[in-house]
């Protein structure tokens, strides 16, 4: 699949991760599509590296891998006994106190928790698998746009593990608690009628359309005044945690700072 950003200089190139930036809209590309865009620490850190060097200019952000898979999941090797030089093995990890373990796996979730950051609205476009940390990426994003090959599976309890980066909050918001455990404990392939049915993808796309259906919303959410946009997003976020009453107050609030806003009378 061709990089929509390969003309631009990247601001940070590095362990599987690119990323570029065009005024308000930042690109950020899995770049190793031989191993299918398969996830290690080194990857988390450079993906948290990423959220860390948007510029203040940036109102959205496209995720997205290169290659026919998304992203399949964790590196086999990180399974090995002898795991990915210079990271912790599973064992390694075992043994480390509760605190520690605690801090390790907080850092590897550094990665996934940006992309919902309020001023910002992340979109992921994803195609052929998304697996595990994969699909656990396309999870941290607000929306995801779909190819119509897309295979999402959440395989971490098959290994005996659980999904743990950050995947399973928004999967439950989507799709609801008993389709999310079904999904989780079986490790089933979600396909792209499914996805966009369930409310997981906003639209599904033929793989060579995927791109531009992807920068189409982009384009679209960029068209909205930013503070506006902004505003709504924490609405949004913040209304499975508040009352009807609590969630209309905060309504009033929000529109209050906009009306002051557009009349030139706010803070």
């Amino acid at each position: 699949m061709a990089s929509p950003d390969q003309d631009l200089a990247p601001a940070l190139d590095k362990d599987g991760v690119r990323l570029t930036v065009d005024d308000a809209l930042a690109t950020v590309t899995l770049t190793n599509p031989a191993k299918r865009n398969a996830q290690s620490p080194a990857l988390w850190r450079a993906l948290a590296e990423a959220g860390r060097s948007l510029p203040g200019s940036v109102r959205v952000v496209l995720l997205r891998g290169e290659g026919q898979s998304f992203s399949a999941g964790l590196d086999r090797q990180m399974f090995t006994p002898e795991g990915i030089p210079g990271e912790p093995t599973f064992i390694e990890l075992a043994r480390r106190d509760d605190a520690e373990l605690d801090a390790s796996i907080a850092e590897y979730q550094e990665a996934f928790t940006w992309w919902r950051r309020n001023d910002i609205v992340s979109i992921a476009a994803v195609q052929g698998h998304a697996i595990g940390a994969g699909f656990q990426l396309a999870l941290a994003c607000d929306l995801r746009v779909v190819a119509d090959d897309v295979q999402f599976a959440m395989r971490e309890t098959s290994l005996g593990l659980v999904p743990d980066l950050t995947g399973t909050h928004p999967l439950v918001s989507l799709v609801g608690y008993a389709r999310a455990l079904e999904i989780c404990a079986t490790g089933r392939y979600v396909l792209a009628e499914e996805a966009v049915a369930s409310g997981l993808a906003s639209v599904s796309v033929p793989a060579a359309e995927l791109d531009a259906a992807a920068r189409d919303l982009a384009g679209a959410l960029l068209a909205a005044p930013r503070d506006a946009v902004v505003e709504t997003k924490a609405l949004l976020r913040g209304a499975s945690d508040r009352t009807y009453d609590e969630q209309r107050a905060a309504e009033r609030q929000a529109q209050a700072r906009r009306l002051r806003d557009l009349a030139g009378v706010g803070e």
